[in-house]
């Protein structure tokens, strides 16, 4: 992770789906952590999708959970879309959901909440969002699992983690590299109990928490 954000880019002319590169790279690592720590049958809302190539991914891996991608770009849930149709079990339709709005789905019926690469590129406001969203939204048990970089105790696990940071914050101050004890600090203030910080490659960590 040394470079800054990288926009996703069309598959091909006039495809609707668009492409992350990190994706295929992380997404077996994380689906290994999934289906250890998500129930067994159930609806996963995603927050904060983006191109779909996860919702795609574990959709059709993971039945008979049912996968509920959602985004708030609507440029984004059209190649949520594309990716679902090109795969057997595909996710459900996306909703246009934003982290920052957690009132505006704290209604829904899940079972569990996943997000993956969003809390680095999105103010802190997103972070208490998703707190707040899940801390309401889900029952006693029911997990928030969260991918990305993070640092570990005001430090970086990397050298590249923290040049990573660097150039987030160069594109937006308010983005970067968010430490797990503030995010863990987030959760308990929303009635979640920390359940797990799971390894990944790429320097990378899964966060686990648990509604009470």
């Amino acid at each position: 992770m040394t470079q800054p954000r990288i926009e996703p880019t069309p598959v091909a002319a006039g495809d609707r789906r668009r492409q992350a590169p990190a994706t295929e790279r992380n997404r077996e690592a994380i689906l290994e952590v999934l289906r250890e720590v998500l129930p067994a049958s159930g609806t996963v809302l995603e927050i904060a999708s983006g191109t779909g190539q996860h919702a795609a991914f574990f959709a059709s891996r993971l039945a008979p959970l049912v996968w509920q991608p959602s985004d708030p770009d609507p440029e984004l849930r059209q190649s949520i879309v594309a990716w679902a149709e090109t795969t057997d079990g595909p996710p459900l339709p996306p909703l246009a959901l934003d982290a920052l709005r957690p009132d505006l789905w704290r209604d829904l019926e899940v079972d569990a909440i996943v997000s993956i690469n969003l809390l680095h590129i999105a103010p802190w406001a997103a972070t208490e969002g998703l707190m707040a969203g899940a801390g309401s939204l889900l029952a006693p048990g029911a997990p928030l699992v969260i991918y990305g970089p993070f640092m570990r105790d005001g430090k970086h696990t990397a050298e590249s983690n923290e040049a990573f940071d660097a150039a987030l914050k160069a594109q937006d101050s308010a983005w970067g590299v968010r430490d797990v004890v503030d995010v863990t600090n987030a959760a308990v203030a929303e009635g979640l109990t920390p359940d797990g910080v799971i390894e990944m490659p790429a320097n990378n960590l899964t966060l686990v928490f648990r509604a009470t």
